[in-house]
């Protein structure tokens, strides 16, 4: 259906039509020859740089020689109806035009790759000339002149059809209503406007796919092989990719870090607030843990600030925010959060006590501080693992053990009391043993998607397996449990509770960066 509106142009004066339309787009898979003709002419046209595609061809290979058979897929922006990379966006880059077309301004982009991470198709990078996101337009500059996209006009078999899905006459229409199609991912929920026709379906399912080492003209770099997808099932023993462009990781150490960062502020001051009942005169409550708070909190927005592409940008969360993305919303309870620390400091540099009201409102904005970030991750709909509705109860979690680490830290140096030192000690052991249970619901527990299990498989069996049992597991939950009963058992002194929380510190931080990395192992195209 096309709908037809009126507006009034305050410029030309009168009331002119708009036609909402639906632009997409059919790849006939039957007709696609893999000649890479789309992809040059999409370069060439929209002057994209050396290393990155709007559009590029996928090849891959079936069967045991003699018996192969070589077969090959176009992958490009699907111009979805609910396009999860809009929600995201923090500054409104990307929107979606009247015609259905999801197109973008960079001069709005901030270079957070969070775009990167919402899309399920691959379908967006980073350019390298201008460092903001980027990706397939539909060439909407050359449709707004009746003029098909580049990739069309080249196309030697004439494999790709553009038009209109609401126009019924369009050749799109009729082959949509007509033939045998498919669209990638379905269940992301993302009204894809990419049909296929004739596709082979171990194209569109790229964890299918054995990933070799080598393509058949080029080499590969091992960080571009996800080993948790190659040979995971029987019927893909046969079926490798043999061609595809690059898709590296967007985010890596510093939003890892800035996870570990926020759970050491909010923590500080969720177990703060509950133990100055108990301790209301503790220097270190009233003075320290809100200083540290927000060192540790200044340190976040450094490490916010510091991974995006556009750093010079980032007043445009505040110009130009999207109130839908967690990106913004995060950015806000942060900034709350860091005027109540000060007012917290304030209060208690100069006071006895810090007053009630303060403290209750405080931790309510650390608790946000740091819980938010698991709605930031569920809106990244191309990552299954950080959909898990156990994130944000582990991010609380984390939150408390870091703060009740720190605090026991910043207490042996400052000679607090060994009353406060004691609960600390309860604290910290009693949330370590939560964190460790529900570890382990979420290895054992069922997996919704097959992408989540190769995640956890690659934590539990693959590529992490070490750094988690190891570090985040062995050293950072099991040891500092431990030592903490045998304080409370009085086998050791108190003396020795630094090391379980430095213990702990690194266990939180080795669960966040395998968590970051574990959800951008597995393939998306």
């Amino acid at each position: 259906m096309r709908w037809l509106f009126f507006c009034y142009h305050p410029q030309r004066g009168f009331c002119f039509p708009l036609i909402f339309m639906r632009y997409g787009f059919v790849i006939d898979q039957d007709r696609c020859i893999g000649c890479h003709a789309c992809t040059v002419a999409c370069k060439e046209e929209n002057q994209v740089p050396v290393g990155v595609f709007r559009t590029w061809v996928k090849y891959v290979e079936k069967g045991k020689f003699p018996h192969t058979s070589r077969h090959f897929g176009v992958l490009r922006c699907n111009h979805c109806d609910s396009a999860p990379c809009i929600e995201i966006c923090p500054t409104g880059t990307l929107y979606r035009r009247l015609d259905g077309i999801v197109d973008f301004d960079n001069h709005r982009c901030i270079g957070c790759k969070a775009c990167m991470q919402a899309c399920p198709y691959d379908a967006l990078y980073i350019d390298p000339n201008t460092n903001t996101a980027a990706k397939c337009h539909y060439c909407a500059h050359r449709v707004e002149k009746n003029l098909e996209p580049a990739c069309v006009i080249v196309c030697p078999t004439r494999a790709i059809i553009p038009g209109d899905l609401d126009d019924p006459s369009s050749q799109i229409s009729r082959i949509v209503a007509q033939q045998k199609v498919a669209v990638r991912k379905p269940q992301k929920g993302t009204d894809p406007k990419l049909f296929y026709v004739g596709v082979e379906g171990d194209l569109l399912v790229p964890t299918r796919l054995q990933q070799a080492r080598t393509y058949f003209w080029s080499d590969r770099r091992d960080d571009d092989i996800s080993t948790e997808t190659a040979g995971t099932a029987d019927w893909g023993r046969w079926t490798r990719e043999t061609y595809d462009v690059a898709h590296p990781m967007p985010w890596g150490w510093k939003i890892a870090t800035y996870l570990w960062t926020k759970s050491a502020s909010a923590g500080t001051i969720l177990v703060s607030a509950g133990a100055l009942a108990l301790s209301p005169s503790s220097q270190v409550l009233r003075v320290f843990a809100p200083a540290i708070a927000l060192a540790m909190l200044l340190a976040t927005l450094a490490l916010l600030v510091h991974d995006l592409k556009r750093p010079d940008r980032f007043y445009y969360l505040l110009t130009r925010p999207n109130l839908r993305s967690w990106l913004v919303l995060g950015s806000y309870i942060l900034m709350a959060y860091g005027a109540s620390l000060a007012a917290w400091l304030f209060y208690g540099a100069r006071e006895a006590v810090v007053p009630v009201e303060l403290r209750c409102i405080t931790a309510l904005l650390a608790a946000g501080s740091a819980g938010y970030s698991a709605f930031l991750f569920a809106q990244a709909k191309g990552r299954d693992l950080w959909q898990s509705p156990t994130f944000f109860w582990h991010l609380v979690v984390h939150a408390v053990i870091a703060g009740s680490a720190t605090l026991i830290v910043v207490g042996a140096v400052a000679g607090e009391g060994r009353s406060l030192a004691f609960l600390l000690s309860e604290i910290l052991g009693i949330f370590l043993l939560i964190s460790l249970v529900m570890n382990i619901a979420e290895l054992v527990m069922p997996h919704v998607t097959q992408d989540v299990s190769l995640a956890m498989h690659g934590i539990a069996r693959g590529r992490f397996r070490v750094s988690y049992w190891g570090l985040a597991i062995g050293l950072g939950l099991l040891l500092p449990a431990v030592l903490v009963s045998l304080v409370w058992v009085g086998v050791i002194s108190l003396a020795w509770l630094p090391l379980p929380a430095v213990l702990a510190l690194t266990g939180v931080w080795q669960f966040d960066t395998i968590w970051v990395k574990a959800g951008q192992v597995v393939p998306l195209s």
